[in-house]
């Protein structure tokens, strides 16, 4: 035996007395601690380890996917925001599991300690829920790649530019200027304006007068000309359309036109094409349509404020045949 041993035996720990029998219940239960409960905190332990590494590497397999495929620094950023939130919960519930195991292999009755965090959890859950929702819902905005920041966007029945994005709010500015928080709970649907291309109709008014085939050849070419120019080739994403004659109220004939380009770009062609009709119609001799004007095919001639062919015309009246009026005119004789 240990010579500590055998001098730690004697005077007040000798056998049989008090501190020695203390002394031995110790070595049996460090023996029995040493035999069963140690290799059981070893396994947590390793566990514990092996599954924080896998967190660690699925985290960062998350990042290495978003820097490779995604073209955004915005998505990049996301999506490692995402990667970090769920690695530190993730490491908090293991942590918080392994130490429960831990003090339940040393004896530890943690009944009550699990008895008070469900009574703290469910305070906190009911005190907090509209931020847990907040949170949970900006997750799946991030993870579903709805909308990113700098697209514009209909959230909320409020439009505008993302300038920011949380995992709790989400701000959105509109073009007047004004800043909108929305947190990310009151977002059930998303209408994204920047997502892949963007559809620009124009509808063109022409008197009735004018023949329509003439009027399609003419909006055709102008389109084209747009599309093929050199400040516009690159923003179309497909040739305009060019839809025919859609409707006709009194003198106007409507003939739509529609753009396909990039996302958010269609605004720049579609002005230069109004600009573009309005002088071809004035040097064709075309008129633009009128709702109030309408085409008489008696007079051959349009008249304004309604057709009325069989109306007789009203005789002009000689100022110097009437007579001098009588009484003040302020005095409402």
């Amino acid at each position: 035996m240990h010579p500590f041993l055998l001098a730690s035996r004697t005077g007040l720990f000798a056998e049989g007395r008090f501190l020695g029998k203390v002394l031995d219940e110790w070595v049996v239960d460090t023996q029995e601690f040493i035999r069963t409960r140690l290799p059981h905190l070893i396994v947590i332990a390793v566990i514990a380890f092996l599954l924080s590494r896998i967190l660690r590497l699925i985290t960062f397999h998350m990042t290495r996917v978003a820097e490779r495929h995604s073209a955004s620094p915005d998505r990049i950023a996301q999506v490692k925001t995402v990667a970090g939130i769920v690695r530190a919960t993730g490491f908090a519930i293991i942590g918080l599991i392994t130490g429960l195991q831990f003090l339940y292999a040393l004896g530890v009755n943690v009944a009550p300690l699990l008895a008070s965090a469900g009574v703290a959890g469910i305070a906190i859950g009911l005190a907090a829920q509209n931020i847990v929702k907040d949170v949970l819902n900006g997750i799946m905005i991030l993870i579903e790649d709805q909308f990113n920041v700098g697209d514009t966007v209909r959230l909320a029945g409020l439009s505008g530019t993302v300038e920011e994005m949380t995992l709790r709010k989400t701000s959105v500015r509109d073009a007047d200027g004004t800043l909108y928080i929305i947190p990310n709970s009151q977002i059930t649907t998303v209408a994204n304006l920047s997502a892949n291309y963007s559809v620009a109709t124009v509808n063109v008014s022409v008197d009735y007068s004018a023949n329509p085939d003439v009027v399609l050849k003419l909006l055709k070419g102008i389109a084209m000309d747009i599309r093929n120019s050199e400040e516009f080739r690159e923003v179309f994403v497909a040739d305009p359309q060019i839809l025919g004659v859609d409707s006709v109220k009194g003198s106007e004939v409507i003939f739509p036109v529609v753009f396909k380009t990039l996302a958010t770009r269609q605004y720049a062609p579609v002005r230069e094409f109004r600009r573009r009709v309005r002088l071809a119609l004035e040097e064709n001799g075309l008129l633009p349509g009128d709702p109030n004007r309408v085409f008489s095919t008696f007079s051959g001639k349009a008249v304004r404020g309604g057709n009325r062919p069989g109306s007789e015309a009203v005789p002009q009246t000689d100022p110097t045949t009437l007579k001098p009026q009588d009484g003040s005119p302020f005095s409402g004789a």
